[in-house]
């Protein structure tokens, strides 16, 4: 049985779960400071706050055995950027992975290495459909 869909994040909440994936498990000073570093900018209330709502949908996980409680992502990186592309792909591209793909790569350059790496998958992908 195939594990429930978890919420589409918010912006904010993707810039939270960011910071947890980065870091693993977090308290939400830890996770402001990361938002933050240094700069005024999102307030710590502001955090918490989302934190809180994220943990109600699913988002993240809280450990409250510890004084000051820690948040953790409760997917992982890989798994959310593919519930989100999916999500994209059908919305805004009608399923046609090749249309998407094309729009990233005319709307913003890729380095020599990301280049690379496409080839690879093609190279990977092309070989799985032939006999």
């Amino acid at each position: 049985m195939s594990e429930p869909k978890l919420p589409r994040p918010t912006d904010s909440e993707l810039g939270i779960l960011r910071v947890l994936w980065e870091r693993g498990p977090s308290t939400v000073r830890d996770v402001h400071e990361a938002l933050n570093k240094g700069e005024e900018g999102t307030g710590y209330t502001t955090v918490l706050k989302l934190m809180q709502i994220m943990t109600e949908k699913g988002l993240v996980e809280r450990d409250e055995s510890q004084r000051a409680h820690v948040y953790k992502a409760r997917a992982t990186q890989q798994k959310t950027q593919r519930q989100l592309v999916t999500d994209l792909l059908d919305r805004a591209f009608g399923g046609s992975p090749a249309q998407l793909a094309m729009q990233a790569l005319s709307t913003k350059k890729a380095s020599a290495e990301e280049l690379a790496e496409l080839r690879k998958l093609l190279d990977t992908l092309e070989g799985e459909e032939t006999p």
